[in-house]
């Protein structure tokens, strides 16, 4: 039997619920400061699962908040839009266990309508597109890659749109992007989003974690014309983890993120359908992966009695 979820919030009588994502739910706190609650709902193939897995929700905030400090220090200048893990006064002291180390304040900003993806490795889509045409996003990749293998000229950067809730991301080419967001920002946002996985693929494999790709989200600071980062940054939600010590060359990965779900919706002809629920089995690896990559990413041990308080309805 697994354990308590929490699927959606509710502090509508104290906060205005400005939108809902895949995962997270959105709370007006002031006009500067929004509440991003990260739930334990779980989307693949751009569709959330009818059950969620417990304790998700802590994990990816708390390693956000991590990745967020890793990457501040590495990048000199690197602006964030994380400003504490502190609920605020708003919320009533009855139900803050529900909401402590799952949710952080975080500023308000004008977000980028495109997904900043950085592939460092060759699989998923980009792997599928150059088996047919040599190519992803109409961008030339060298002959003779195999599954998995590096990139030879290091990572690539390969946006997509942003879409709505219900609707399927689309991958482009960079050009497309600029089309989005205007050149200025379009170049601005490459650089920091390849820079940022170079320096978080190179920690992250000193901890026996390969981090084949993943997308980063980013924000305008009208104020300053900064790029800001901003939403979830490096979890198994929004990347793919590979186990270092297994990986080989020509073949899938042994992975820490939610490739067991991915694998097991294909398996089951489920792939894109709409309130899929996930057998505990697939549960509870979903949550075995999660909770390793924070281990050992974080060096620290998610205590499950903390995870159970924050899980409890």
């Amino acid at each position: 039997m697994v354990g308590t979820t929490i699927m959606q919030t509710d502090l509508r009588r104290s906060l205005l619920l400005v939108a809902r994502g895949k995962v997270r739910d959105l709370y007006e706190i002031d006009n500067s400061t929004l509440l991003f609650v990260t739930t334990d709902r779980i989307s693949a193939y751009d569709v959330v699962m009818g059950n969620g897995v417990p304790n998700k929700g802590v994990l990816l905030c708390l390693m956000t908040t991590h990745w967020f400090k890793v990457l501040s220090a590495a990048i000199p200048g690197l602006r964030t839009h994380f400003v504490t893990l502190d609920l605020p006064p708003q919320v009533p002291a009855n139900i803050q266990g529900q909401y402590q180390n799952r949710s952080m304040q975080v500023r308000k900003l004008e977000i980028f309508k495109i997904e900043a993806i950085v592939r460092g490795y060759i699989t998923g889509s980009a792997w599928s597109s150059y088996k047919k045409h040599g190519t992803f996003v109409g961008i030339k990749i060298p002959p003779g890659l195999r599954e998995s293998e590096a990139f030879p000229g290091g990572p690539i950067y390969t946006p997509s749109t942003k879409a709505e809730l219900g609707e399927h991301d689309e991958n482009i080419h960079p050009d497309r992007a600029a089309e989005i967001v205007g050149t200025k920002y379009a170049r601005r946002i490459e650089n920091l989003a390849v820079s940022l996985y170079k320096h978080a693929a190179a920690y992250a494999l000193e901890r026996g974690i390969i981090i084949a790709d993943t997308k980063f989200e980013f924000g305008l600071d009208k104020d300053t014309d900064e790029v800001i980062l901003v939403d979830e940054v490096l979890t198994p939600d929004s990347s793919r983890f590979w186990s270092a010590a297994s990986y080989r060359i020509g073949e899938p990965q042994l992975s820490f993120d939610k490739q067991p779900l991915r694998d097991w919706l294909t398996s089951q002809g489920l792939k894109g359908e709409d309130n899929v629920v996930m057998p505990d089995d697939v549960v509870t690896m979903t949550e075995e992966k999660y909770r390793e990559a924070f281990e050992k990413l974080t060096g620290e041990r998610l205590e499950m009695n903390a995870c159970r308080q924050a899980a409890v309805h």
